[in-house]
């Protein structure tokens, strides 16, 4: 797999990547295939612990992602919920420890215990934050990278636009930055790589790929979307999130309501949680440049050829 100079100077396994690129871990859509596809075609593919209902499935899914990966295949990487709200969270981190998962993104949340208890298997501790309070937060807590979920991302997406959320976190920051929020192309990557990122987050692209989870009507909805069909809401999940407004107006939701956060509501799902994320669709405003739905390895090719490309208008 050929190493891209962008990430050769990045700490190890993130050094093997063919493009600057890792997949977000997305609930439902994030499967053992497409973890494996991304880390076959060279950019780190991941999923939530809480994809899996149990401790002992999420054992069982390690144990397939681990064997259908080769040792020159990018890393993986596994989403923990750190608050203390979920229960399951001791019990997950022992079973990463027993596979020694080479990348953890933890989200809600920074502990030091955490991070130590990662960092003493070899592995890297990624935290996604939205704002500079939670990003001083984490880094006191010794993770080895920041994810900033900017305006415009897919999910719990927060608010400050990726130029001001750069330039209030890198002066400071000396470790890894990840940049998430409206990213889609080899292009957008260069221009998260301009601003100061080491590596572009990339999860409503990756929604759109044959080997998504996703169901082949929500695959649709994102090719057919723009960026105005995209709804910022609490109404789902009762934190801010950004989702696809057809799906929203399908299910009957008041896209007024502000329900009371609970976070307990997010480190549990409930089946009916499940039912909600399956019938009702994230996405972020990156759809805007999303007109297919290729093979994840189609996929890294193009961003690695759009990359090239938009470098080489750049500096010619």
């Amino acid at each position: 797999m050929p190493i891209a100079p962008e990430t050769s100077s990045l700490p190890a396994p993130l050094d093997r990547l063919r493009v600057p690129v890792v997949a977000a871990p997305m609930f439902l859509v994030s499967t053992p295939d497409l973890v494996v596809a991304c880390c076959r075609a060279g950019v780190v593919g991941s999923f939530p612990a809480l994809n899996l209902r149990t401790t002992e499935e999420l054992d069982g899914w390690l144990s397939a992602i681990e064997e259908r990966l080769e040792p020159d295949d990018a890393p993986y990487a596994v989403n923990l919920i750190v608050h203390s709200s979920n229960a399951r969270l001791r019990d997950d981190l022992a079973i990463l420890a027993r596979h020694r998962v080479p990348i953890v993104i933890t989200s809600l949340g920074a502990a030091t215990e955490v991070v130590d208890a990662v960092h003493s298997w070899g592995g890297l501790v990624l935290h996604d934050v939205t704002n500079e309070k939670h990003a001083r937060k984490a880094a006191e807590a010794g993770v080895d990278g920041l994810i900033l979920v900017a305006a415009g991302a897919g999910g719990h997406a927060g608010t400050i636009s990726p130029f001001a959320l750069m330039a209030a976190i890198r002066p400071w920051f000396d470790g890894i930055i990840l940049l998430a929020g409206s990213l889609s192309s080899g292009a957008d990557v260069l221009a998260a790589r301009a601003l100061g990122a080491d590596l572009a987050y990339l999860g409503t692209r990756f929604i759109a790929t044959v080997e998504a989870g996703a169901s082949e009507a929500y695959k649709a909805m994102v090719v057919d979307a723009c960026a105005g069909d995209i709804v910022h809401t609490p109404s789902v999940s009762t934190i801010p999130a950004n989702f696809l407004k057809a799906s929203l107006v399908a299910a009957g939701y008041d896209l007024t309501a502000t329900p009371a956060v609970d976070l307990g509501h997010l480190t549990a799902p409930t089946d009916a949680d499940a039912k909600a994320w399956r019938d009702i669709w994230s996405a972020g405003h990156g759809v805007a440049a999303i007109d297919d739905v290729p093979t994840v390895g189609q996929l890294v090719e193009r961003l690695a050829s759009e990359f090239g490309a938009a470098l080489a208008r750049i500096v010619r």
